[in-house]
């Protein structure tokens, strides 16, 4: 798998705003999305597009409503490739000092 293009749609705060607006609140329009938000409409559009591409961010229309749901499946996979592989050899000294801790006990 290709992760350049979800760490680039990563590396922008405006965008992981976006992403945790809709972690709060799943299948959102374009115009909640910009409620609150110090940018243009446009702006948020670009955003969403570059998540789009990335397929962090999945569209539905219902109706005339265009509805933006969180995909967290990309996200999954860099913590599985990228993160559970280091966090390994952290849990592994751990619990080895935690068998030495429970050795001194005895």
């Amino acid at each position: 798998m290709d992760f350049d293009p979800v760490f680039r749609a990563l590396a922008d705060a405006s965008r992981r705003d976006l992403l945790d607006r809709l972690f709060e609140k799943n299948g959102q329009t374009l115009s909640e999305l910009c409620e609150g938000l110090d940018m243009s409409r446009q702006a948020v559009t670009k955003h969403l597009v570059i998540l789009e591409e990335a397929n962090l961010v999945a569209t539905l229309w219902r109706g005339r409503e265009k509805l933006h749901y969180l995909n967290p499946a990309p996200i999954h996979d860099i913590a599985e490739r990228w993160l559970r592989k280091y966090e390994r050899g952290r849990l592994r000294v751990l619990s080895e000092l935690k068998k030495i801790l429970e050795a001194d006990d005895e």
